[in-house]
Parts: structure tokens; sequence; C-alpha cells
């Protein structure tokens, strides 16, 4: 929201907002651009008749008294993505689906654009180096945008992707997450149905074959007035730890890998080829690509040991994570640390699709707190249920940071590479300290 804000900013609007709470690096952000609230808090006030518009984060709550006081006077209230699409409606948009991949794929589409030098504007949800923002919007003919199927807002309940309408759209695959909104799996498949259907008279989709689920959506499709493009993983090959990619004749060397990963750069291949990328051009530019913010993102790095942090919390990301390691590291002994710490991967309903997710780890840790459960006012998690619901061997399932400290600290880093999934912290765990790395 505070970069949506900042992207208006800049373009010429007069922006105001209001948060009970603004943290770093928001809080300096918005202070640079002039826009940072006076004070934390609710100010009805600051909603008149002279306001064109609201923009009501995901996290604002129905009862909010700006909230309240904008529908008391009428004045249009939009969500995130509503709002995106009122600023690209003449823009060629482009929208990158699924349960997993889309940041990377939407990084690799536009890490790709800008080193071609094309105009665009764009929407993701990590860090990627080069660029400042994680959206900008200007008055440039295309846009490029992450698609979550989160609820939009506390007003509109539908998932975020079902309200960009593209002309090119992406769906890297469908595996059950958000199980607090999306209740059951055909109630979660129901929403990429829909998505299908929001894609522009005469637009294109590319989606993940080798997703069984997906592919059976697609097929049931009957959207003929739209170009279906089927991908998988791409011609490659692996020596000494590099990925090198071959499409069409045009060859270069890697800076990212596993399986998921080249099937990212398909689907952005597609993607940029529909743009009119050249294969010379995307192969080029992807060569330099190093990755989102904590997408397998190597926080250190010697002759025998390499420490990865990744993002990767739903089983289908922890399989694949975990799998990419081992595949381009066979003789490299793998330490994977997962921490529980969603809502969904709290539950222990939920724990059962995590059964082998973690199998290929030589060694593996799940970690997940009391304060996190306290937080999300869940109950009492027994590491049995943990145990049982991932169903491997010598799994470590560990609830206080100190343990995990203890644990990672008797791990020789030798010939060990790590890999630590999370979208939390392990409870503000120095993770390089803890392997005595730093």
């Amino acid at each position: 929201m505070h970069q949506l804000a900042i992207a208006l900013s800049k373009k010429g609007y007069h922006i105001t907002g209001s948060d009970d709470e603004i943290f770093e690096p928001a809080a300096s952000n918005l202070r640079e651009y002039g826009i940072l609230p006076d004070q934390f808090g609710w100010f009805p006030q600051k909603i008149s008749e002279n306001t064109d518009a609201v923009i009501l984060g995901m996290h604002a709550r129905i009862d909010n008294p700006e909230l309240l006081r904008a529908r008391e006077l009428r004045i249009p209230v939009y969500s995130f993505p509503e709002y995106i699409y009122r600023e690209s409606v003449n823009k060629k948009r482009i929208a990158i689906g699924g349960s997993h991949g889309k940041t990377t794929i939407t990084s690799m589409v536009m890490h790709v654009l800008r080193e071609n030098r094309i105009d665009f504007d764009y929407l993701v949800g990590a860090r990627l180096e080069g660029f400042n923002q994680s959206v900008d919007i200007t008055d440039a003919p295309v846009i490029v945008c992450e698609a979550d199927e989160y609820p939009a807002s506390a007003i509109e309940k539908r998932p975020k992707f079902h309200f960009l309408f593209p002309h090119i759209a992406v769906l890297s695959g469908i595996a059950w997450d958000h199980i607090n909104v999306f209740p059951t799996f055909e109630n979660y498949c129901e929403q990429f149905r829909i998505f299908i259907n929001k894609i522009e008279n005469g637009g294109t989709l590319i989606y993940n074959q080798t997703d069984e689920i997906l592919r059976g959506i697609v097929e049931s499709s009957s959207r003929d007035d739209i170009n279906f493009i089927p991908y998988g993983v791409p011609v490659h090959e692996i020596n000494n730890g590099i990925t090198r990619l071959t499409i069409n004749k045009e060859s270069s060397d890697l800076k990212v890998f596993g399986a998921h990963n080249l099937m990212n750069i398909n689907a952005a291949y597609f993607v940029c080829n529909q743009l009119g990328i050249t294969d010379a051009e995307f192969v080029k530019s992807i060569a330099s690509f190093q990755g989102a913010a904590k997408r397998l993102e190597i926080i250190y790095q010697n002759d025998e040991t390499i420490v990865f942090r990744d993002f990767a919390h739903a089983p289908s990301k922890v399989k694949a994570s975990t799998h990419a390691l081992k595949a381009q590291f066979p003789s490299k002994i793998m330490v994977a640390v997962l921490e529980l710490h969603t809502f969904s991967s709290l539950n222990e309903t939920f724990m059962k699709q995590y059964h082998g997710s973690l199998d290929e780890a030589d060694i593996a840790i799940v970690f997940y707190s009391h304060h996190a459960l306290e937080l999300k006012r869940m109950p009492f998690l027994d590491p049995r249920k943990v145990m049982d619901g991932f169903a491997k061997e010598n799994l470590k399932v560990v609830t206080k940071k100190e343990d995990l400290e203890n644990i990672l600290e008797n791990i020789p880093a030798s010939g060990t590479n790590f890999l630590f999934m999370s979208s939390g912290d392990y409870d503000g765990l120095n993770i390089l300290a803890s392997l005595h790395l730093n």
C-alpha cells in the first residue's frame, strides 16, 4: 500500500493516508516523499467531499472509521487491485498468477523488459535488484502484475487476481493454500477457473502443463476466444553446479537454478515473446537475472558451504526448493530448516499437506514458536502432529529459538549447504551467528 501511495504521488496525485502502525522501511519511504501521516490512527475528518477516492488495504477492518465516513459521503472506495486496474485500463495488462512462482516469474519478466529498454509499469511482491519500488504507475503502455489469489479487501472478499482482466495471463500451478480463506480444495480451484474467464477476449493464457490439476482446469475451459500456451522445463544441462539454458538454439549460463526456476524462466520467455522480445534477446537478458529477494537467495558462501534463504512455506514451495538444492548440489549434505509461520502452516488439520515435502533433505528441522500461535490466536500445536504430517524419518521439531540455535551450532558447516525457509524470522534468530559463519 505504501509503495502504491508513493507511485501515485510521483505521478502528481495529492495523496494522504492513515494506519494504526507504520514500520520500517515504509515509514522512511513515506517520509522521503512527504506523505508520512503526522499521527498514527484513524481520522474520519481526513475524508471529505473533496476526496476523489479511497484505496482500502486488505487489512483494514469493515468498521474502520475512515471507511465508514467514506461510505457515508458516497466516495468511491477501491481495493488495491481494483485501483490498479483503474490506472491501467488503457494499458496492455500482464497478470502472473498461481500458487507458487508468481513473484519470480514477474521479476524475470521485469528484468528482461528493463534490459531491453521497454517502458512498463509493474506490481511485484518482493524487492528486486535494480528497481527502487515494488509498485510503479506511470503513463507506460504495459503493466506487469503479480496476481495474488488472496482477498482484495474487507469489503471485497473476492481474490485480487479477479480484478486485473489481463491480456496476457500466466498460471504457474495450483497447490491448496490459504485454508482460512478457501476452506476446500475445490473452492480454491474454482478461483482459478474464474481467473481464466477474466482474461480479455483475444488474450493469451500461458500455463504449466506439468501440473495435472491446472492442466485439467485449462482443458475443461470453455474459452475458445483466447490462445493457450503450455510450458514445462526447458532444455538445459547442469555442470559443476551451473545450469545452462537453451531456447531454440540460443544458450546461456544462468545465475539461478532448480526445475521450478527453469519452468519460471520458460513462462517468462513466453510472456516476453508475446511482447516482441526475440529468443536471443531473452536468453542474453535472463542470464544476468539473480533472483528476487528471499527466493533461494544466497546470504553466505565459501568454498565448502552455501547458506540460502527462501520464502517457501507452502508445501509445494518447500518441496520445490529442497528438490532444486539437492539436484544442483547432489554431493553436498543439505540441511533444511522450515519455519511454520502462516495460518495454514500452523493448522493441525493442514499438516498432512506437508507429507514428503522435506524428504530430500539430509537433515530436516521444523521450527515454530508459541508466540506465533498466540499472535494468530491459534491453539497449541502438538509436535507429534507435525512429525506425523511430514512423515520424515529423523525429523527434528523445535519450538524454542534457543533449542534451534543449539542444533545448528552442532552441525559441521564444511561440505554442507543450509536452506532456511520461512516467511518469518525464526523468532529473531541470527542465522549466520548460529552457524558460526559471521
